[in-house]
């Protein structure tokens, strides 16, 4: 027989002063800035293929599909500017971190042809690839990776990881069988994801997991045959898990773990994956943490955990899970970083990173943010809200990190009035100026159906949203789900 080599020793724990992390924003920045060799298993789930489940949570928000989210989850596959300068870099960026010559060359054969096949794919890869790559780095040399993807996608995935982690350290692909849903007229239906797993090197920690025999077993113990003759073969474990999971359910709508978060995977599932794959006291990386559902299952299992999203949403969602479900506060038991709580962090976060600056802003007076860094349109993102027809209407949103001119102001004002938008909203360090504010005022108020007049024009300083606790004034959205806990809860994060 051949036996696996299974490293009996858990690697080192963390440092003592270790602190659980939530980061919001670019996880490839973020990654960048953790330290190589300390991450004991990453396990991730990024968002491919998921159009209608992601519009489908924000529809919960606003009442209709927000056409932001649809350019965010699917059309941000696009091969603009940025994704046609990682291609023309990746043979750089791959020798950068040792990758094998040969899968290099192979890698620029493949890429060509999907260019022309398949360019949504192509960009999704790329995308993936940087990110993979620092994951490698980041992760400890008895450490594993989960990836978790459906078929749409996994054979082209299977193939960069084999290039980036080595095909010898491929370890499973875990079939996650599941049933419910609707059923196709002409497909058998598709109920399974798949989820790869990785190691570093041959020698990484693993801890088998058990489960009962079920209508096999004899007083739960299972009889075997042994060498021909019938025996008695006593094992409390149980079976070993094999690489095929049917025993997780998916979540139902009605279910308690239920976040409102449409591609939620069961905390079971988790469970399953880290006390396989991390020592008691390890560290768990979740770079699209989404919902939480890694940082709840590494916090219930003893485990430290950093999570990661790109959308203050899931920020906000992880950071009152774990205080109204765990007891966990923020400061007390976790961090959360590259939320900025000051104009001097607000104004480093605009010098070392526009777009999420402009994101974070955006995001943070409830905006929906415009997701393509290659635009020259004036609109970082929007603010809906319903008129008395019922008809979904926004403010538009600019967010100026520079000093303020009163070109800004003209130009905000020209794209309100081509995009038929009844608001738009200018953010920005700068106080605005006289001139500034006369022209806003020159375009006139809104009146909604209880009399309430609003300016069409407004501005907003980063000083008097941080430390003034200012949003912009603009109709509520009665269709709101949430409405009346959402007009007396807050969206800060001091």
């Amino acid at each position: 027989k051949i036996k696996k080599k299974i490293n009996k020793t858990p690697p080192p724990p963390p440092p003592p002063d270790f602190k659980n992390k939530l980061y919001y924003g670019d996880n490839l920045t973020i990654m960048k800035q953790l330290q190589s060799n300390s991450i004991d298993l990453i396990y991730l789930d990024p968002p491919f293929n998921s159009k209608r489940t992601y519009n489908l949570m924000y529809k919960n928000i606003t009442g209709e599909v927000v056409p932001e989210q649809v350019e965010a989850f699917c059309d941000s596959w696009e091969m603009d500017e940025e994704k046609q300068e990682l291609m023309n870099n990746m043979q750089i960026t791959m020798r950068h971190y040792e990758i094998d010559a040969d899968f290099i060359a192979f890698w620029d054969t493949w890429i060509k042809a999907l260019r022309k096949i398949n360019p949504k794919l192509l960009a999704y890869l790329l995308y993936m690839t940087t990110r993979l790559l620092e994951m490698r780095r980041i992760l400890k040399s008895t450490g594993s990776i989960y990836y978790h993807c459906d078929p749409t996608a996994s054979h082209y995935i299977k193939i960069i990881m084999d290039g980036i982690f080595n095909h010898e350290n491929f370890r499973n692909e875990i079939v996650w069988c599941y049933a419910g849903g609707g059923i196709p007229k002409n497909d058998f239906p598709r109920k399974h994801d798949i989820i790869f797993r990785y190691s570093i090197q041959d020698k990484y920690f693993f801890q088998r997991e058990y489960k009962s025999y079920g209508k096999h077993a004899k007083n739960g113990k299972r009889a075997t045959d042994l060498g021909g003759k019938r025996k008695l073969e006593y094992r409390k474990e149980g079976t070993p898990v094999n690489d095929w999971w049917t025993d997780i359910k998916p979540l139902i709508n009605w279910s308690s773990q239920k976040l409102g978060y449409p591609t939620q995977k069961p905390i079971e599932l988790l469970d399953r994956i880290i006390k396989a794959s991390c020592p008691e006291g390890g560290i768990v990386l979740d770079p699209f943490c989404g919902c939480g559902t890694t940082i709840y299952s590494a916090h219930l299992n003893n485990r430290k955990w950093i999570g990661i999203d790109i959308a203050i949403l899931s920020t906000r969602l992880v950071k009152d899970t774990l205080q109204e479900r765990y007891d966990i506060l923020e400061n007390s038991h976790y961090e959360i970083s590259g939320i900025p709580v000051s104009v001097e962090e607000a104004r480093y976060l605009w010098e070392s990173d526009t777009f999420q600056f402009q994101n974070w802003a955006v995001e943070y007076v409830r905006g929906f943010c415009t997701q393509k860094k290659t635009r020259d349109s004036g609109i970082d993102g929007r603010l809906y809200f319903k008129d008395k027809n019922d008809k979904l209407q926004s403010m538009i949103i600019s967010v100026k990190g520079g000093k303020l001119k009163a070109g800004d102001v003209r130009d905000l004002i020209g794209t309100v009035e081509k995009e038929k938008a009844i608001f738009g909203g200018l953010i920005s360090f700068d106080e605005p100026s006289k001139d500034m504010k006369q022209a806003g005022i020159k375009m006139g108020r809104f009146e909604d159906l209880s009399g309430n007049k609003y300016n069409r024009i407004q501005f907003l300083t980063i000083k008097e949203m941080l430390e003034d606790k200012k949003l912009f004034n603009i109709p509520q959205n009665v269709n709101r789900k949430d409405y009346k806990k959402d007009r007396q809860e807050r969206f800060y994060f001091n």
